[in-house]
Order: structure tokens, then sequence, then C-alpha cells
């Protein structure tokens, strides 16, 4: 937003640095082993996951509490 108007280029340029030198720091791994170890956790917890099995009427705090009528 405003913040990045107000700065030369200069500046910019130094916090994009700034970043990558962070980012270069990341241990890197490749995407087939990763994904698979993802998959196999989700997997794992899909027991446990609302969105995959639901919400149960009692626990749902977005539940309608009453309807409303048009007459």
């Amino acid at each position: 937003g405003e913040m990045a108007q107000d700065m030369t280029e200069k500046e910019l340029l130094k916090m994009e640095l700034d970043q990558l030198k962070k980012e270069v720091k990341n241990e890197r791994q490749m995407v087939s082993k990763t994904g698979k170890e993802i998959k196999e956790y989700i997997e794992s917890m899909s027991g446990e996951d609302p969105l995959l099995k639901g919400v149960p009427e009692d626990k749902n705090p977005f539940k309608e509490k009453g309807g409303c009528t048009i007459s």
C-alpha cells in the first residue's frame, strides 16, 4: 500500500534483497517428496477434519438460532 509508494527505488530494492537473503537460507526439498508427505498427513488427519466429516448440529456455532418469517 501506501508505504511502498513513499519509498525510493533504492529502498525497495534493498527490501527485496533483504527478503531474498532470508529466503536463500530456507531448506529446499523436492516437491515429489514433500507432496507425498503432505498427502499422507492430510489422509491421517481426515477423520478429524470438519470440512470432510461435517460439524454436528449441536456443536455448530454458526447454526441459525431461529428462523425468520416473511409474511
